[in-house]
């Protein structure tokens, strides 16, 4: 491949991984900012919590119904138009005078959110030839990992310094940066014909899409059962010191990026058995969390195969999406994919709560895993066989 084609298909895809890693770190990273919200607005952090809970809710319920709205969109139209209704928001985060200013304008930014995980993937395939399909989608997945590794932290601190509205700033500014920068470089990508609302039946009789859709929920409500609260976990059960925790989420964050490395070398050889080893690691990974508690870097390691899995399974099943559906309805039906993945946040979450409340922290592994090994069955009776 010649220099002029690496440019055309790295500076794109660039800007694309840029843009990835902003809206990854916007969506979580009030997460950081919860008490210094609680205490601007005089109000609880339970309260000040909603802000995650609402915007997760906002990703579920409008995805599907945003996508088909704009489907006929020309999809560099679409990208960019996103981008800038998400810098918006942000600086009207930003500029929030009481709570319902801010909830407001995050559920403006949830709505750029909905639209922009139907479309980041699709792009980023259509831009890059045929051989370097799997580069792309482990770019955009790379993208997900940095804002995990330096995003979240990075937002904590900007907020701790210079307040929680700083943060939002920055990530505005970050975002209008990137959007000049994809005005400039991101090729015209066309649409490929409209998505009507008639055509979802048909859609939803694509058997191998809903056992993807299925395997979907039942995975994220496995890992969110029990990342939701690593946190605690690490340091009621582990002990670890807080710089410890930092220092491993980090490494979970970090692992993401060898997930997209492993996937892009070897998804192509056999996509069953990489598919195999992902599931297989998350299960693993979860039912040795407590076991392996006793010992900080037994952690740590665990923590980097289950940061891999999570990458890895997150990357195949965008790729299958896009191998099995037309590509009128690619969109169409990531747009699914991210309602259903972030109705297993909310699942996961809130199932990982019950455990904390009525058992113990120490057993968000076990319960993880058992719904995991759930996942392992249906990924081997019933998914396996239709890729």
């Amino acid at each position: 491949m010649g220099n002029k084609i690496k440019s055309s298909v790295l500076m794109p895809l660039v800007g694309i991984t840029c843009a990835t890693f902003i809206f990854n770190t916007s969506e979580f990273v009030p997460i950081g900012l919860l008490t210094s919200i609680s205490a601007d607005f005089s109000i609880s952090e339970a309260k000040a919590g909603m802000l995650i809970s609402v915007y997760a809710w906002v990703v579920m319920l409008l995805s599907l119904p945003l996508m088909l709205m704009v489907s006929r969109m020309n999809l560099r139209k679409l990208f960019l138009g996103v981008i800038a209704l998400f810098v918006v928001f942000q600086i009207m985060s930003f500029m929030s005078v009481g709570y319902g200013m801010l909830m407001f304008s995050r559920i403006g930014v949830a709505c750029a959110h909905s639209v922009f995980w139907s479309v980041v993937s699709p792009i980023a395939v259509r831009i890059v030839p045929e051989k370097h399909r799997a580069m792309a989608l482990g770019m955009v997945v790379t993208g997900t990992s940095v804002a995990m590794i330096f995003g979240l932290p990075l937002g904590r601190v900007v907020g701790l310094l210079a307040g929680w509205r700083a943060t939002f700033l920055g990530i505005g500014v970050f975002a209008f940066a990137a959007l000049v920068y994809l005005w400039r470089v991101l090729p015209d990508v066309p649409s490929r014909g409209g998505f009507k609302v008639a055509q979802l039946p048909g859609l939803l009789k694509n058997k191998v899409l809903m056992y993807m859709y299925l395997l979907t929920l039942a995975f994220a409500t496995a890992y969110y059962t029990s990342y939701s609260y690593i946190e605690p976990f690490l340091s009621q059960i582990a002990g670890m010191h807080n710089e410890l925790i930092t220092a491993t989420l980090m490494f979970f964050g970090a692992a993401g990026i060898l997930g997209s490395v492993l996937f892009s070398k070897f998804y192509g050889v056999n996509r069953k058995r990489f598919s195999d080893l992902s599931l297989i690691a998350l299960a693993l990974c979860l039912f040795l969390l407590y076991p392996f508690s006793f010992n900080n870097v037994l952690v740590i390691l665990l923590c980097i195969v289950w940061g891999v899995a999570v990458t890895s399974y997150n990357v195949v099943m965008q790729s299958e999406i896009i191998n099995h559906t037309t590509a009128g309805a690619t969109a169409v039906a990531m747009s699914i994919f991210s309602g259903i993945f972030n109705l297993g946040i909310g699942s996961g979450a809130l199932i990982g709560g019950a455990v904390c409340s009525h058992l113990s922290v120490a057993y968000i592994g076990f319960v993880g895993g058992f719904i995991a090994l759930l996942t392992l069955t249906l990924w081997f009776t019933k998914m396996r066989r239709q890729l």
